[in-house]
């Protein structure tokens, strides 16, 4: 459940390619879960699918505010999912936090 992401940046991706990628890993569990878009948007309480679709799509990112609301509707253990996020809204700061861990 946890993304690989490290290899990729190490490749030279770009925040748009991340957010991207990002995108597809959020896309891949509302669908293993049997979710519409329309479904995760009440899940998570927002107003309007359509904000669904720019997150899968890459064009935006999950808001900092909503992280639990989202890991919960994914059912995704919060400091899992704010982790595999951090790794592509911000690998610096990942490295940064847990570069020791992984060696």
């Amino acid at each position: 459940m946890f993304p690989k992401v490290q290899e990729k940046r190490k490749e030279g991706a770009s925040p748009s390619d991340l957010r991207k990628k990002a995108g597809r890993w959020l896309k891949e569990r509302r669908c293993d879960l049997g979710l519409s878009q329309r479904e995760l948007a009440q899940r998570v309480n927002m107003e309007y699918y359509t904000f669904i679709s720019q997150i899968e799509a890459g064009r935006g990112r999950v808001p900092a505010d909503r992280l639990r609301e989202w890991s919960i509707a994914l059912e995704i253990d919060p400091r899992v999912f704010a982790t595999a996020l951090l790794q592509y809204y911000d690998p610096y700061t990942y490295d940064m936090i847990f570069e020791s861990e992984n060696r």
